[in-house]
């Protein structure tokens, strides 16, 4: 067998193979046969590399030369230059922030450098197709610990002293929750997986899936093993076909290697999984209606208690971990509970993959210390500003959450501190947000979203979020009162007191949370009709500059609706009536003599 000169990993994350990965793929294989070099260039698709505004991504080794944003002539080009010659494509290198080429951004750039990878351990790394490379990493040791070395107990007690704590939100102990399972009595319990991630933005369940799948078989037969399960269930949501396709490869991987089904490792502990698909709706996140759903029933969530490790999946005990939780477990397991926390906070150990998107240069999944200050998160890792706007707050946990003001980014990021601000960590969607963003017309973003997917089983929820939305609407339209922030208010209380389950009492949080630190901005609407981020398109206008308009006539050309009017080289006029506010004419103004005013222009009405 030929010896391998370069190693070639290209990034097949979701992301990625949107932007094209299989055809750059396609043209490395077809480059390399043409130059006989099949046999000695090793092409690996791993999982995602995190940097998804980036892709198609890949690292050739030795060097570790990180490429990006690549196209089919590019990737014949890499073979030619690099593999061939040794010369590296600068053009396609990743840039700093002069704009210098920096060939191993790895070890230099702080998006890379400052990530600490317990989570995401081989996401990026390794062949998630193949066993064998997940061997290679210690994968399926930590396995063997516990089941030849350990006892159930003794596996709980080091989840128990790792201070692990669950990713999906609520942040309860992870080993404590394992116990309570453990206890439980009954001759059948389950172990199941919660990979419904629903929060826009948010994607590190389904990259780990996708990525790393055998640490999630890993991690639930020893979850398994703890708590005296002997079935276990993985629920995907429909939306992730390729986290699907590997793990269902993966499963049948690790049954060939003797890691599931009966005996595992010639041990008397038999356990296996099967992956049931649900169909995409945010309610199934919550894990009794989790558990309805797995059962054929309609998901929709119960009354608690009883809880899960009381009475669960078809009324036997049964425990519910999330995917970013369970891949810690393995290395926990195998380096101890104090190398876990070696890294953290005394109350929130370990680290957490954050979903970083907005106004942010550096956008896709960072996995940090718990710990880790706002600010370092945005400005440092995430590059600050691509535009030189103000940063004007951070929105976290998704349509649970609620943002954080600039001032308090000096937080650190950890269960506690996000909550005593009103906000959560969540799964991990973090959306930083700068002046242009107006915080009513997010916190009604949001709204719309839980409105969407309530399911409709308690009246607070079906009906307290709708009302909530109709009047966060009628703010954005300038049609508000101040008597409506006080029903807003009100609203969000009572929901969050009287819902069933956490969507419901979740759902005001970016009503609350935007009242609590922006008030001034509702009142803006509310009082003078303004939008002070210029946003709401019934509160502003765009308007000529005549000092500025010089006549080209580029506006007019792209109007979609042709309400631009003006001679070549005179100034140009919009009709405020027939405007749409779609932002077109600024765009393309070169003279920035296009501006867009707040409250709104009046339109005279003739009679």
């Amino acid at each position: 067998m030929p010896l391998t000169t370069n190693t070639i990993l290209i990034c097949a994350g979701g992301a990625c193979v949107s932007a094209g990965e299989e055809s750059v793929k396609d043209a490395l294989e077809r480059k390399l046969k043409e130059y006989n070099l099949q046999d000695i260039v090793k092409i690996v698709e791993t999982g995602c590399m995190g940097a998804c505004s980036l892709g198609p991504i890949m690292v050739i080794y030795p060097e570790g030369v990180y490429y990006q944003k690549l196209t089919p002539e590019v990737a014949e080009k890499i073979v030619e230059e690099h593999i061939l010659k040794g010369r590296i494509v600068k053009s396609h290198l990743y840039k700093g922030e002069k704009g210098e080429v920096i060939p191993q951004p790895q070890e230099e750039v702080a998006f890379f450098s400052r990530q600490v990878k317990i989570a995401t351990r081989n996401v990026g790394v390794i062949n998630p197709l193949d066993i064998d490379e997940y061997i290679a990493r210690d994968g399926y040791f930590a396995l063997h610990k516990a089941l030849k070395e350990m006892t159930p107990e003794e596996v709980i007690q080091v989840i128990k002293d790792s201070g692990l704590r669950g990713r999906g939100g609520a942040g309860f102990p992870t080993g404590l929750k394992w116990e309570f399972a453990r206890k439980s009595p009954g001759d059948k319990k389950y172990m199941i997986c919660n990979a419904d991630e629903g929060d826009p933005g948010a994607f590190m369940d389904r990259s780990i899936l996708e990525g790393d799948p055998h640490s999630i078989i890993e991690a639930m037969t020893i979850a398994g093993y703890a708590i005296g399960a002997q079935k276990g269930f993985v629920y995907v949501r429909a939306e992730y076909p390729i986290a699907i396709e590997r793990l269902t490869e993966a499963l049948k991987q690790a049954r060939e290697y003797g890691f599931l089904g009966e005996n595992i490792l010639g041990t008397d502990f038999s356990f296996d999984i099967e992956i049931r698909i649900g169909a995409g709706a945010f309610v199934c996140g919550e894990e009794t209606a989790l558990m309805h759903s797995i059962e054929g029933k309609r998901g929709q969530p119960r009354v608690k208690p009883p809880f899960p490790a009381q009475k669960g999946l078809w009324g036997n005990p049964s425990n519910i971990n999330n995917v970013e939780t369970l891949s810690c477990v393995p290395p926990i397991i195998f380096h101890g509970p104090q190398w876990f926390k070696q890294w953290g906070t005394e109350k929130s150990p370990g680290t957490k993959v954050f979903a970083l998107a907005g106004k942010v240069k550096n956008t896709g999944l960072v996995e940090v210390p718990m710990g880790i200050t706002l600010r370092e998160l945005i400005y440092e890792i995430g590059g600050g500003s691509p535009t030189g706007k103000k940063i004007k707050a951070v929105q976290t946990g998704g349509p649970s959450g609620g943002v954080i003001p600039a001032e308090y980014f000096d937080t650190p990021v950890d269960f506690e501190s996000l909550t005593s601000l009103g906000a959560i960590i969540g799964s991990g969607g973090m959306i930083v947000l700068d002046e242009d963003d107006c915080m009513v017309d997010v916190a009604k973003f949001f709204l719309e979203f839980t409105v969407d997917e309530s399911c409709g089983k308690c009246t607070p929820c079906r009906e307290g979020t709708k009302k909530m939305y109709e009047i966060l609407d009628k703010i954005t339209n300038g049609e508000g009162t101040e008597e409506d922030l006080e029903t807003l208010e009100q609203l969000a209380y009572i929901i969050k007191d009287s819902s069933l389950c956490g969507l419901g009492q979740t759902a005001p949080n970016p009503v609350l949370s935007t009242l609590k630190y922006y008030r001034e901005e509702y009142l803006a609407h509310v009082r003078e009709g303004k939008c002070p981020a210029k946003k709401c398109k019934e509160l502003i206008s765009y308007v000529i500059d005549p000092e500025k308009c010089v006549g080209c006539t580029a506006c007019a050309r792209v109007c979609p609706v042709s309400c631009i009017s003006g001679e070549v080289r005179k100034v140009h006029t919009i009709d405020q009536e027939a405007c749409i506010r779609c932002g077109s004419c600024i765009e393309v103004c070169r003279f920035g003599a296009i501006s867009k005013v707040t409250p709104a222009v009046s339109v005279e009405v003739e009679e």
